[in-house]
């Protein structure tokens, strides 16, 4: 099908040649949005800004030789679009070499069809070839360069896909180096590979699948080609995936993942030698990507793909051990939150429906009231209490049930971040052995990172070929569980008890200043990184203390109040700030956000402020931290409790003095509020050391708040 898109795609007002357009990617962002609205593409340019600016934070759009490529999915666009930039002054996009004076914004809308996703595709694809990058730097006028994209996207559409453009790329194999003949010389990976160039494989995938995707998979075939070896890669993008023939696979030597998102099938590739790594890596650095993929396939000991796996490989070589541990704890948490937001909200629930009676010792029968009304009555034999009695106590053991995985599922998902699927057995069974040993969440973190490294390690040790199916599923959990269950019941699970139960008893013993500044300590940490690391801790401190909770012992229910109080505060000050008290000092997207941070904020999901930290972090944070803070520090004076881990002021059921509970959440939000509105007044933002800042810490702040 031949298809001639470029007028549909980019004309004469969409381009602007040696224009000054900001000193920042935002700037350049906003101005192009525009021009992309003038046009009548977009209903509105600020908001595919806006989405453009998002994607630009959590990873950088420029490419080596002062290219940069800002994209989006957009609600606001209605078909498909290019914008062009050839800059006089030149502005930073995160490129490893520089900051970038050709730039070519695309605007997708969220239902494109696949032959417009290919030829963008094919457009971005070229951007890393010098000679199209040369003739847009000489481009005299709009139409030379409306011109040179018709030429280079114009013919075969079906063409333009880069799972048939790398093989056509790839470096031809000598005269019988073939599939099948390898195959019948038994020449693959594991047999005799001397005398013949090396194979890799490969998979690229970025979240839009527009632009990196097609770029880092061109990039390292370049690379290869430079190496002298033989590079084939499947896109798995926006455009239709051709997947790679098995018996290429059978073949290779190694596997270069370059990918921001699950790898689909991965288990096609299990057992081949890895490098791995974000899809900008393949794009920036794909000659050492190359080069660590050809010591891979001679290394007896490099790591490899784990058999059957889906997630994300995300450990690369320059990786240090503490960004490691982050991802890892993280990748725990992140796993463990739906089990205790559900068991949690579920508990309310029947506290509502059956009174806080129903967790209390039902005479002397060594059970509940829940459990006692579950075994003796039914629907049809309903208890005296009547049904909403009995649904309580349905709700209340389905949520202790939930959150009885909270240690378990923690320490399962950190093993699994270590060491892939084969981790998640030893890991859940390490972090059920910590409960046992009443080891608690300290237990499951430490299961959870023992079994998680003897996982990983076990799978390292080099195997005969026909053993290698029976590693990810039978050898590695099995002694990997031995390994991690067998210290832990042993040796360290007593230990880390006794410290937990030290936990406890300082926690209980909190009264009076000393709560106070425990409340003011998660406070802040609710509100320094906004769904990332320090936030998360402080959550998961609070829920897994929930566990712990009683009638005679209810600090663990102050400290999850005071954390969910603190927790709502930056999304509501920021509502607060931008749509009553300071709307002047607030773009109009930002406004249409804090119209949103009302309800986000008073349902606890401080995501709702991620949006004004990620564009004025530097004035957004500490404003949110102060209210926060304040907000933490009246809770727990006032003795609020909470009895469910999430919701919000939609669980004021579950929280005790509900009065106090609101009063610590308007103080917070309005100290928060006049603290950034005195910011914004008096404290002039610098533009680069923002978007510089924003870049930065984008990166932590894109996963699920709490």
């Amino acid at each position: 099908m031949s298809v001639n898109t470029s007028p549909r795609l980019i004309s004469v007002q969409l381009v602007g040649l040696d224009e000054d357009l900001g000193a920042t990617s935002s700037d350049v962002i906003r101005v192009l949005a525009d021009r992309v609205a003038a046009t009548g593409r977009a209903a509105e340019g600020s908001v595919l800004a806006e989405d453009a600016i998002k994607r630009e934070a959590s990873v950088g759009t420029g490419v080596p030789g002062g290219i940069a490529i800002p994209h989006a999915r957009s609600a606001s666009v209605s078909e498909p679009t290019l914008a062009f930039s050839r800059l006089a002054r030149k502005v930073s996009f995160g490129a490893p070499d520089g900051d970038a004076d050709i730039v070519f914004m695309i605007a997708v809308p969220e239902g494109a069809d696949k032959d417009h996703l290919t030829v963008l595709s094919t457009l971005a694809r070229a951007l890393i070839r010098d000679d199209f990058t040369a003739a847009l730097r000489a481009a005299a006028t709009p139409q030379d360069i409306v011109d040179l994209v018709d030429r280079e996207v114009s013919g075969e559409v079906s063409e333009a896909g880069i799972g048939k453009a790398s093989r056509a790329s790839s470096p031809t194999p000598p005269e019988g180096d073939t599939a099948e003949g390898d195959a019948a010389e038994g020449d693959t990976a594991e047999g005799d590979t001397a005398g013949r160039r090396k194979i890799i494989v490969g998979v690229t995938a970025c979240p839009t699948g527009i632009a990196h995707t097609y770029m880092a998979a061109d990039a390292l075939v370049a690379a290869a080609q430079r190496a002298g070896a033989e590079m084939h890669v499947e896109t798995q993008g926006s455009s239709q995936v051709e997947p790679l023939d098995p018996a290429l696979i059978a073949r290779a030597d190694a596997v270069v993942f370059a990918v921001d998102v699950d790898v689909r099938d991965r288990g096609r590739f299990a057992g081949k030698p890895l490098v791995s790594g974000p899809v900008k890596r393949g794009v920036d650095e794909p000659d050492k990507m190359i080069a660590e993929a050809l010591r891979a396939a001679d290394d007896p000991n490099a790591a490899r793909v784990q058999g059957g796996a889906t997630a994300t490989e995300t450990t690369t070589k320059n990786e240090h051990f503490g960004q490691a541990l982050k991802r890892w704890l993280l990748t725990g948490v992140s796993y463990m939150i739906p089990f205790v937001a559900g068991g949690g909200l579920l508990i309310a629930l029947g506290f509502l429906l059956a009174g806080y009676g129903i967790a209390l010792a039902h005479g002397d029968s060594g059970q509940n009231n829940a459990v006692y009304t579950l075994t003796n009555y039914t629907l049809l034999n309903l208890p005296p209490e009547g049904l909403a009695y009995y649904l309580g106590a349905a709700a209340f053991q389905i949520g202790g049930i939930s959150l009885g995985f909270l240690v378990a599922a923690l320490a399962g998902y950190i093993a699994y971040a270590m060491a892939d699927r084969p981790g998640i057995a030893p890991g859940f069974v390490a972090g059920s052995i910590a409960v046992f040993m009443n080891a608690g969440f300290l237990g499951g973190l430490v299961g959870g990172l023992i079994a998680g490294a003897a996982a990983y390690w076990i799978g390292r040790i080099p195997v005969w070929r026909w053993l290698r199916g029976l590693m990810p599923v039978v050898i590695i959990p099995l002694f990997a569980s031995i390994i991690a269950s067998g210290l832990l019941l042993l040796v360290l699970g007593g230990p880390i008890a006794w410290v937990m139960t030290q936990l406890t008893a300082w926690l209980n013993s909190l009264s009076g200043a000393s709560a106070i500044l425990l409340g003011i300590i998660l406070g802040l940490m609710m509100a320094f990184d906004l769904g990332g690391p320090v936030n998360k801790v402080a959550y998961a401190f609070a829920v897994a203390g929930l566990g712990a909770g009683s009638a005679t012992n209810v600090v663990p229910f102050e400290i999850m109040a005071a954390v969910m109080a603190a927790g709502m505060v930056p999304p509501l000050a920021l509502a607060l700030a931008s749509t009553v008290l300071y709307r002047k000092g607030f773009t109009k997207p930002e406004r249409e956000n804090g119209k949103a941070a009302w309800l986000l904020g008073a349902s606890f999901i401080s995501e709702g402020a991620i949006p004004f930290a990620a564009a004025d972090p530097l004035r957004v944070i500490p404003a949110s931290m102060v209210g926060a803070a304040v907000t933490g520090a009246i809770s727990m004076a006032a003795g609020v409790t909470s009895r469910a881990p999430h919701g919000g002021i939609f669980v004021f059921f579950a929280i005790g003095d509900v009065g106090m509970f609101i009063v610590a959440i308007l103080a917070g939000t309005v100290v928060s509020a006049l603290v950034l509105v005195g910011l914004k007044k008096w404290v002039r933002r610098a533009p680069a050391a923002s978007d510089a800042a924003v870049s930065e810490t984008a990166g932590d702040r894109v996963a699920v708040a709490v």
